[in-house]
Parts: C-alpha cells; structure tokens; sequence
C-alpha cells in the first residue's frame, strides 16, 4: 500500500461539482487533491453522452463559480462548447485531477480527526493510501449505470444498450427500437432515433410533466419573486393549453406540479424538443412498462408484444457511495444522496461534505463548491 501525499481537502469526483469544489478550494488557496475514478474529468459528457445533448437550462443556471460561459455562446449550451467551457476552467484553474483512482474505502479516524481515502489505482493495481482533515463527495447524481430487471432480458437476440453508449441513431435507420424511460434523455433519444428513419416507440411508465424551454425558463424566473406552488400552478396550466390532453397518447400528468416533484423526488420534467408532435402524429409509439421479453419480442402489461431490433434503457443511475463511505449516518442516503434539504444539503459531520447531490443540477453544484470552500477556509481560520 502506497502513502501519499496529505492535502487538507480530499475531493472524490472530477465530474462538474469536483471541478466547482477545486476551482473554489483554488480560489481561496486551500491545498486539495481530486480522485477519479475515469481517464478525464467530466467523463459523463465527455464520453457517455449523446451528440445532440444541449443543457437543458438556460446557461445562466449553468455557469460553474468564478467564471462565466462567453457571450457568444447561446442560450442553451451545446455539448461541444460546454465541453469547451470545462476545458478553459480546468486550465484556468490548474485543476488536475488524480486519474483511474477508484475509492475503495473513506473512514474518519477519530484520532487524528483526518479522513483516511484508500483508492485503487486502476493502471497499477496498488492501493493508494490518502489523508486529509476535509472530504467532499463530489461523485454526482448519475454515477453508475442502471438497468432493470426484466424477466427474459438475457434472451433478447437484438442489440441491447444503456442510453450512456447512445451517440446518434446513424447506425438504427430502418430497425424497430424501443427506448426505456421517459425522462429528458429518453425523449430525446427516442426523437434522435426517429430522425433517423427508425420505427421508434417509448415506454411511458410513470406520469410525467411536458414543459418547453420557454416555459422552464419563465418557471425558474418566478421562483425568485412567488411560491413554487403558484409557479406549478401556472406551468400546468401552459402545459395543458400547449400540448393538450395526452392520456389518449399513454401519458399522464402527475398530481403535483413540476417543481414540487424535482424538490420532493428529484424527477424532472421532461423538456420537449420535438418529441411530442411525434408521438401525436404516430411517428413515435408510447407504450406501457415491460412485462417480459423472449428472443426478439417484448410483452408489455397491456398483454400487446411487439419486436424490437434494439433496445436502448435510459433508466438513470444509481450511486455507490454507500459502499465506500464508512460512518456517516447524516448527510448522504442509501442512494448516495444528500439527506438534508436544500440549502443544508451540502454540509456533514467531521469534515465531510457533499457537492451536486441535491437534485438542483449545474446551479445547485456550483452554490454547494462555494459553500464548501467558504466553510472550509473558516474552519481553517479558527
């Protein structure tokens, strides 16, 4: 086992909430050292994200501390230069990542009142041995990969993927694909994919709110001035005058309003990009969950089967955080996520704290970097 180096701050995740924590440990001159467990930072849109993905909000919720995306840019960033973004803020801040380095176990030694980091270095094989007085969990929201259980899945003879190795449907032209899931990435992917020439259809298992740009951005623009309650309100009401009733096209809209729901349960709403004139003109066939599936046929609850060349879940992840991080019962779930509430989530017990865990995206990850920062440089003071 190798000991290495004892920075104060010990950051595990160079996703954006990593690259926010180090850029404000930077800004106040505290020492740190960023673990990850990939071969570059921002690995989710570096490497496992599809070609069209633009963030979804408008980028003024989007900038990460101490430095905003240039004026040229548009409203809503694309892949490419948001990319182009991270690049500039990692050199600007001299941020470098320790790369390959997977977290094995994180423990709080009482006696030193240090947090004692062991990683895996995948290159070498060793262990690596780190201490530091503060950790921050900065591994994000969507970490590892999930995929269901469905009965007969091992049996499907077509191509089966999770949406993180989508790019584009280029390759699906002409083939039957069916997208699991319905959030922002599943409808997104299941137009893509039909753009493309395929016969695409998406399972809607569970309501959903259907919402524009346009719409989320004025959202996001009330909640500044009225109660989230009055903004779901309004939101439901555009939503229905938009888009119209769409239980006759197998999706419903949740009891509680848009905002309410990414509070509560962290579920957005889905941003719609073309994807709904589909599934109206039949272009796109909404169907229910997967019962089961046997060769190249799927059996959906409605008792109706289908066949499908391809099958692409964009199921969302899950974190593991739980597996490595020892003797916090405070500030993260059994999910990895932040327990307190916003704006509490980011701070734990004996140095530990928590980046981009409260389901508030690029603007909730870049208030916890700075608050964390801030704390960290008064501890220090005192």
């Amino acid at each position: 086992m190798e000991k290495q180096q004892q920075p104060v701050a010990i950051v595990v995740g160079a996703g954006p909430s990593g690259l926010a924590t180090a850029a404000c440990l930077k800004h106040l001159s505290i020492p740190y050292i960023i673990l990850e467990r990939e071969d570059c930072f921002a690995s989710l849109w570096k490497k496992y994200s599809y070609d069209r993905l633009h963030l979804h909000l408008a980028k003024q919720f989007c900038e990460l501390p101490h430095i905003s995306f240039p004026s040229t840019y548009p409203t809503y960033v694309p892949k490419k230069e948001f990319l182009h973004y991270l690049d500039e803020y990692v050199s600007h801040f001299q941020i470098n990542p320790l790369y390959k380095r997977s977290v094995e176990s994180a423990i709080y030694d009482e006696g030193s009142e240090k947090w004692d980091v062991k990683a895996m270095n995948l290159s070498s094989g060793e262990i690596e041995e780190y201490s530091g007085r503060f950790l921050v969990v900065a591994t994000g929201e969507t970490a590892d990969t999930f995929i269901p259980d469905v009965e007969g899945l091992n049996t499907f003879t077509g191509e089966v993927i999770h949406s993180t190795r989508y790019k584009n449907g280029e390759k699906f032209r002409d083939r039957n694909v069916l997208v699991v899931g319905s959030g922002n990435s599943g409808m997104e992917i299941a137009l893509d994919v039909s753009n493309f020439g395929a016969k695409t259809s998406i399972v809607v298992r569970s309501p959903v709110h259907v919402a524009s740009r346009e719409m989320i951005h004025m959202g996001l623009f009330l909640l500044k001035y009225i109660r989230h309650t009055l903004v779901d309100s309004l939101l439901v009401l555009l939503g229905k005058l938009s888009y119209g009733d769409l239980t006759k096209y197998g999706i419903e809209r949740p009891q509680e309003g848009p905002f309410s729901m990414k509070v509560k349960y962290g579920k957005y709403a889905v941003i719609d990009r073309g994807t709904i004139k589909k599934i109206k003109s039949g272009e796109i066939q909404v169907l229910p969950a997967i019962s089961s599936i046997k060769n190249n046929v799927v059996v959906f609850e409605n008792g109706k089967s289908h066949p499908f060349d391809t099958i692409v879940f964009a199921t969302g992840f899950k974190r593991s955080t739980n597996k490595w991080l020892k003797g916090d019962d405070y500030l993260l779930n059994d999910d990895g996520i932040a327990k307190p509430s916003f704006p509490n989530n980011w701070k734990g017990k004996k140095g530990l704290y928590c980046a981009g865990l409260a389901r508030r995206g690029l603007y909730g990850a870049a208030l916890d970097a700075q608050n964390i920062a801030n704390d960290i440089k008064m501890q220090l003071l005192m």
